[in-house]
């Protein structure tokens, strides 16, 4: 069980930076995100359009070796970046199949 918040001690000020930096980063992070899922929702469309089917894995592997490759210029973690690239393709690709189930 957590402390209640009359009972937690102070925040050291240089512990409450850091974190005001991380939640900035996040908020950078989800908008980011909600512009890249704009781009994958057109493309999305655009496949339904064409009668393509939602998945694409030689483009995923594509993109999976670059992010690793990014990550490791970035002194990320590549497992890490492909375990998160994977988490966006999975749900863009339910987008897609949405996107085609929809036209229908």
């Amino acid at each position: 069980m957590a402390p209640s918040p009359a009972l937690a001690r102070p925040v050291p000020p240089e512990l409450a930076e850091l974190r005001h930096s991380i939640d900035n980063i996040d908020a950078a992070v989800l908008h980011l995100l909600a512009e890249r899922f704009k781009f994958t929702r057109k493309v999305g469309e655009l496949k339904a359009r064409l009668d393509l089917p939602p998945a694409d894995p030689a483009r995923e592997a594509q993109q999976i070796a670059r992010l690793r490759a990014l990550a490791a210029t970035a002194d990320l973690d590549p497992e890490f970046a492909e375990k998160f690239l994977n988490l966006l393709i999975t749900e863009v690709i339910r987008h897609h199949e949405t996107a085609r189930r929809d036209r229908v």
